[in-house]
């Protein structure tokens, strides 16, 4: 008869750590708030973070590794996963050996990390266990060195606590009152002061879009967003939160002392030998403010038609599209997926001296000559529609409404296609004919739309290969081939690579992003079945009869011509790989039967 092994609370007695009285008030207050007993145990008190570690691995049969231990981990193992993975998912590497790599983890019921590590990383996996807090120590201190700019502000910051309890600030330079002259440096600076500016600048060196500043009860996690994926850099001490988002919120503008509502404002600075607008969002949460820097840079907007990733014949109908005169063309896509790039790229095609460009937008992002360009400012009651209206007066041939966002909107948008006018918008939609469905259900005719509507483009960014590191794949993973939609004889005359890591792309095997793209052209029986309110399986069924490329073809094409990955096209479009593989395996059962 198999021992029955003992659980979490039952070992900790076992071995003495703890009381009937003390796991009878962890098993209460773990009920109540829906946490594991673990995590209560140590939040109480009660025992250590490696004690339940130790217990975790005694109730699962795993070996236990204590980091204190010196030797413990090969230093040379450290590149057997990338930085990402370890930073995100708190893993380290211990050793690799025929074919299957040994991890360390800090939960063993998460088995969603590991069927997501065996997927990234194309191999077996063994685990060990160790404590969660002692594996977040030696990944900071691992990846120290890599973040010695920011650290090296961040050791000279001397900022006195005294801050956090609600002292004397100047907040033109943010120095304690008690002792101004110790809290700047030789130039006259405060150290908050140099260490916010060395944030920004690593963060626009970096081609950083956004800045993200957290707080947390112990810690303020800074994170900037590379190529569309969050990357933590390290953790600022949590004295310095009050001074370091002070400082932010002076330089764009908004009231240093209001802290309950949300804010919004703006810095425009100097890096390097170029001139950076943020925009900065400011939002109460548990733990104090959070900021967003979003880093707007004029040239990403001018990208150009050609360089958005378009294939030559999506390109070609595009730019005719582009150059009727009347009717509404729009781009979908969830948020951050270069919409707004897209229809910057479209202007600055057709801004020419011969034709008048309005746009209504929320906020004015980039600023284009030869544009009239208006900020919506709802609390002076400036909103779309009436500046919509308002546009119409003053005779363009081009409209760019920021976004569709409810039925007023888009009743004036339509309205303005009809009487002669080209209109550009976005709408967040999974796809493109889903924007046919959407603005019916906002409430607008189906006569209208199916008359008024000439295109509809769907787009994602997918992360390029870095050209400095790619290595050709040559076992791709079959269950990515499947959600990519690629069969075995696809790449028999192709390369596919993948992602590898180095210097130039910070370890992550990508460089830069482009689209993957499905253009829906409008024709007469696309229009009828519109006018019909068929549903959409019908709308896209037909649109691809008639040629539209949905995204994941796009994206199989781009991965043929060795420009991204399997694993990037699977995580941006997945679920349509999933329902055509689905699909596919259904068609070749029933014809097997």
């Amino acid at each position: 008869m198999a021992r029955r092994r003992r659980k979490l609370g039952e070992q900790l007695k076992h071995w003495g750590l703890l009381k009937d009285r003390q796991l009878d008030e962890a098993l209460k207050v773990s009920k109540g708030k829906g946490s594991r007993l673990g995590e209560t145990l140590v939040e109480l008190g009660h025992v250590s973070d490696g004690d339940v570690a130790k217990a975790l691995a005694a109730q699962f049969e795993m070996d236990y590794v204590d980091l204190e231990q010196p030797d413990v981990i090969n230093p040379e193992n450290q590149s057997l996963l990338p930085e990402d993975l370890i930073k995100k998912y708190l893993v380290l590497p211990l050793e690799q050996a025929n074919g299957r790599l040994r991890i360390l983890i800090h939960d063993p019921m998460d088995l969603e990390l590991l069927d997501n590590l065996r997927f990234r990383l194309n191999c077996e996996i063994d685990t060990a266990l160790g404590s969660r807090t002692k594996i977040q120590q030696y990944i900071d201190r691992m990846f120290s060195e890599t973040q010695s700019s920011i650290d090296q502000e961040i050791r000279e910051l001397s900022i006195d606590t005294s801050i956090d309890r609600g002292q004397s600030l100047d907040v033109r330079g943010l120095t304690i009152d008690q002792d101004a002259d110790a809290e700047t440096d030789e130039e006259g600076q405060a150290p908050i002061i140099r260490m916010a500016n060395q944030i920004i600048t690593e963060a626009v060196m970096n081609r950083a879009s956004d800045i993200h500043i957290e707080p947390f009860a112990d810690r303020v996690r800074l994170r900037y967003r590379i190529d569309g994926v969050c990357q933590e850099r390290q953790k600022i001490p949590k004295r310095t939160q009050s001074a370091l988002l002070a400082r932010l919120k002076i330089l764009a503008g908004m009231r240093v002392e209001e802290k309950r509502t949300t804010q919004d404002g703006r810095i425009k600075m100097q890096v390097g030998d170029e001139v950076i607008d943020f925009r900065v969002s400011c939002l109460p949460s548990y733990h104090g403010e959070t900021i967003v820097l979003r880093i707007l840079r004029p040239e990403s907007a001018r990208v150009g038609l050609v360089n958005l990733g378009m294939r030559e014949d999506t390109l070609e109908h595009f730019g005719r599209i582009i150059r009727r005169p009347n009717g509404i063309f729009l781009v979908t896509g969830p948020t951050g997926s270069g919409k707004t790039t897209t229809l910057y790229s479209a202007l600055d095609v057709l801004n020419r001296p011969d034709r008048k460009i309005i746009t209504a937008e929320d906020p004015v992002e980039y600023n284009f000559k030869g544009m009239n360009q208006c900020q919506v400012n709802e609390a002076i009651d400036l909103t779309f529609p009436k500046i919509l209206r308002a546009m119409l007066r003053q005779a363009p041939n081009i409209i760019l409404v920021g976004e569709i966002r409810d039925l007023e909107v888009a009743t004036v948008a339509i309205q303005a296609s009809l009487t002669g006018h080209l209109v550009f918008s976005t709408l967040h939609t999974n796809d493109a004919p889903s924007a046919m469905t959407r603005l019916i259900d906002m409430g607008i005719k189906p006569f209208l739309v199916a008359s008024s509507i000439q295109a509809v483009l769907a787009q994602r960014l997918v992360r390029i290969l870095c050209e400095d590191c790619k290595e050709p794949d040559d076992a791709p993973n079959p269950r990515l081939l499947q959600l990519c939609n690629l069969q075995p004889s696809d790449l028999d005359d192709k390369t596919i690579y993948r992602a590898k890591g180095c210097s130039a792309c910070a370890g992550t095997g990508y460089r830069g992003r482009r689209g993957i793209f499905e253009l829906m052209q409008m024709n007469n029986e696309l229009r009828d079945l519109a006018f019909k309110r068929a549903p959409l399986n019908q709308l896209r069924a037909l649109a691809l009869s008639g040629g539209m490329r949905p995204l994941l073809e796009d994206g199989r094409l781009k991965i043929l011509d060795g420009e991204t990955t399997l694993e990037e096209i699977a995580r941006i479009a997945q679920v349509e790989g999933v329902i055509e593989a689905e699909e596919s395996t259904e068609a070749a059962s029933s014809e097997t039967d």
